[in-house]
């Protein structure tokens, strides 16, 4: 049995590599694209009354028994800031989260509720193109891992390559636009969504880092996969000027 020749086992390990880099992308975007962790941050709320046992510094305590004592609305409103209190939330494409004062569990809304009705178009078209991006990742996954495993002819690798590297490169432009889209419409939900919802303080989390780690896996694998294509195209150009210099030489001095 012949040994594999150098560069096949360099074509087989550039496949891997560019397999493996569009898998991992398939996996964030898809983890990114179904959490709600894209933006984290702070909401300044107003304190509850303390009722019952409740206790704390998250809620209002009153000096005097009676409700109704002047002395003790009078104690609300000079201590200012201390009546406020800062909320968590977090939010992604679908909705968004913010914890419950003095309870345990959270209250999830809609995001595209909370966006401005100007700019839920936006945001649906950055839903879809998100959709779009996971669909041509998969796509271009399952095209090298067939280029991987069955053995055909070079011609009929190097098409499937060809078409592998157009599909990637395509979901990498579509998910970059999809990303930049709802970075939009984010910023401008924080400057006129409802009263209700606005951040005192935000940040992009990790769904959003991890969005933009798949499309920069997405790039090295189309980046990867043209260079391998680019690289199998030059061999067999040198592989053809060697046989037609070996041809003309066997021409020009033949074997009698």
């Amino acid at each position: 049995r012949m040994p594999v020749s150098v560069p096949a086992a360099d074509r087989r390990q550039r496949a891997s590599a560019a397999f493996s880099l569009s898998f991992l992308s398939l996996v964030f975007s898809i983890i990114a694209f179904s959490s709600s962790y894209w933006c984290e941050g702070t909401r300044k709320v107003a304190k509850p009354f303390c009722t019952g046992q409740s206790r704390g510094d998250h809620c209002i305590r009153f000096n005097s028994p009676d409700a109704n004592n002047s002395n003790a609305v009078q104690y609300i409103w000079e201590t200012g800031d201390d009546k406020f209190v800062d909320r968590k939330f977090h939010a992604g494409i679908w909705y968004s989260c913010e914890e419950i004062i003095n309870e345990e569990g959270e209250k999830c809304r809609s995001f595209v509720s909370l966006t401005p009705a100007a700019d839920r178009g936006v945001l649906w078209l950055s839903i879809v193109a998100e959709l779009l991006y996971i669909i041509l990742l998969l796509t271009g996954a399952i095209l090298m891992s067939v280029e991987m495993c069955y053995y055909s002819t070079v011609i009929d690798g190097l098409k499937m390559n060809a078409f592998s590297a157009l599909v990637t490169v395509l979901a990498g432009l579509l998910g970059m636009v999809a990303h930049m889209m709802y970075t939009t419409v984010f910023q401008m939900t924080v400057n006129l969504g409802p009263e209700d919802w606005r951040p005192h303080t935000w940040d992009y989390g990790w769904s959003y880092c991890l969005a933009w780690a798949s499309f920069a896996c997405c790039m090295a694998a189309a980046v990867t996969t043209i260079n391998k294509y680019t690289k199998t195209i030059l061999e067999f150009k040198h592989k053809r000027k060697m046989l037609e210099r070996s041809l003309k030489i066997k021409y020009k001095f033949p074997d009698y």
